[in-house]
Parts: structure tokens; C-alpha cells; sequence
């Protein structure tokens, strides 16, 4: 009997300890960033610029802007990306929107690629505001639509709640960040809430929602809870068998997003 009650208190102190290590470094779980250093050249197969943020005093947000051809141009879109790497990553999605005639700006948040800072909810919220800021001063443009990717889709649905874009379009975005499954793990919370649920019923432009359902990073009934949040008239695309980083693979994810942005 001691020895049993002596192993169930070493599990239970293993569990604890490892709980309480995983809760102090949840920055570095959520925030995945990939560092770039300052002279770092991009490449990609599409016309592009690089861009700095400046928005205030020793703030700098690094930026690309893709371009899609003058005669086809709808307008442009501001594109949130996920947790881990950089725009190098990041910016090879831009051709999935300027070929349906839109322009992209993508940022890296703050403490990601050649972005200084550190990342958090608030700045990553504030990153948000300063790219608005800028592409309402710097680009000519009516036309713009916000679009969020995983972690993205906090930024983008704050954002939205905000101001006054064209359009939201979120793809696999969770209802809040801690979702059931990882509960055993963060018994103690989130520092973070990233809450989609809060921000969504405030979007006052239309909203799509594309969403895998074989997604094994943002189960399909969390972003399945943003449905009952939906204006009648926003839509909510199922993508059969799509996962959580594959969703351009499949036929059906690139029917929805020229169905979006027609």
C-alpha cells in the first residue's frame, strides 16, 4: 500500500511539475517565430515589394505587398498569417488571392521574421490596427477584406470587429484558443484568450469560414461553434477531409475562396 501511495504521488508530482512548465512556457508553444536577420532577400515566383510598418517610435513591422495585374485588380487583401515561421513561408500563399485579381498585404507580427518586439495577444492585436492604419494611408485602394489563418483569425475577426473591411474571411479559426482536447495540459488556463466567440457577433460585414474536417490543430467542431455567431447570410464552407496546414491542396477550398472573391 505505501509503495503504491508512493507512486501515485510521484505521478501526480511528475503531472504537476510538467504542467506547470509547459503554463511558463506557453509563450514560445503559441508564438512560433521564426527570426530573419535584417538583410535577409525574399524570393518567390510573383511580383512583390517589401514594406516597413513604422507606426510609432522604435516599432517596425516588416510587410510584404503582392500584386496581381492592373486590368484584373478587385482589390487587396490583408492576410493575418498563423503562429509558426515567417513571411518566407507565408508569402507563397499570396498566389492562392492574386490570381483571382486581388493584391495582398501580409505582415509578420512582432518578434517574427524582421519584425522587432516580442509577440503577445495585445501586440499581435496591435500589429492588426497599424497594418489597417498604414493600407488606409498608403494604398489606393476601396476595396479592402481582412483574412485570418489559425492564430491569424484573432487578429483578423478583432480587426474586423473594428472597422469597416469588404469582407472577413477566416480559415481555420478555433471558438477560443484553449480548446477541450488540451485541457489535461493547461489544467490552469491560458495567459491568452485570442476569443473568436467575442469578436464575431460584432463583424458587421459579410464573413466566410473555411474549415477542414480532418483538421487535427483546431478540431472542426471549435470553429463548428463560431456557426450560431454567423449573420444569415455569412457563410461557413466545410472542406471534406482537408487537415490544418493542406486546405489548398483540395479542389474544394480553392471553389470556395473564387466563390468568396468573385
Amino acid at each position: 500500500m505505501h509503495i503504491l501511495v508512493r507512486s501515485l504521488l510521484a505521478l501526480v508530482s511528475a503531472y504537476l511539475i510538467l504542467v506547470t512548465g509547459i503554463y511558463l512556457v506557453q509563450d514560445k508553444i503559441i508564438f512560433q517565430a521564426e527570426k530573419l536577420p535584417a538583410g535577409y532577400t525574399f524570393t518567390f515566383a510573383q511580383q512583390f515589394s517589401e514594406v516597413q510598418i513604422r507606426p510609432r517610435i522604435g516599432k517596425e513591422l516588416n510587410a510584404l505587398l503582392f500584386f496581381t495585374p492592373q486590368d484584373i485588380r478587385k482589390g487587396t487583401i490583408l492576410y493575418f498569417h498563423g503562429n509558426a515561421d515567417n513571411l518566407q513561408r507565408w508569402g507563397n500563399y499570396a498566389a492562392d488571392f492574386t490570381q483571382l485579381g486581388y493584391n495582398v498585404l501580409m505582415i509578420d507580427y512582432s518578434g517574427y521574421g524582421k519584425s522587432n518586439g516580442t509577440p503577445s495577444e495585445e501586440t499581435l492585436y496591435q500589429d492588426a490596427e497599424d497594418t489597417w492604419v498604414w493600407a488606409k494611408m498608403h494604398l489606393k485602394e476601396t476595396r479592402f477584406l481582412i483574412y485570418g489563418r489559425s492564430l491569424g483569425t484573432a487578429a483578423a475577426s478583432w480587426l474586423a470587429s473594428r472597422h469597416s473591411p469588404e469582407k472577413l474571411i477566416l480559415e481555420t479559426p478555433f471558438y477560443r484558443l484553449q480548446q477541450d482536447r488540451w485541457r489535461l495540459f493547461f489544467p490552469f488556463g491560458l495567459k491568452y484568450e485570442f476569443a473568436n466567440y467575442a469578436f464575431v457577433p460584432k463583424v458587421e460585414c459579410p464573413i466566410a469560414i473555411i474549415q477542414g474536417t480532418d483538421d487535427r490543430i483546431v478540431a472542426y467542431t471549435s470553429a463548428a461553434k463560431l456557426k450560431p455567431l454567423l449573420k444569415p447570410a455569412d457563410r461557413f464552407y466545410t472542406i471534406a477531409g482537408g487537415g490544418h496546414r493542406n486546405l489548398r491542396e483540395f479542389a474544394a477550398y480553392h471553389k470556395a475562396l473564387a466563390e468568396i472573391l468573385e
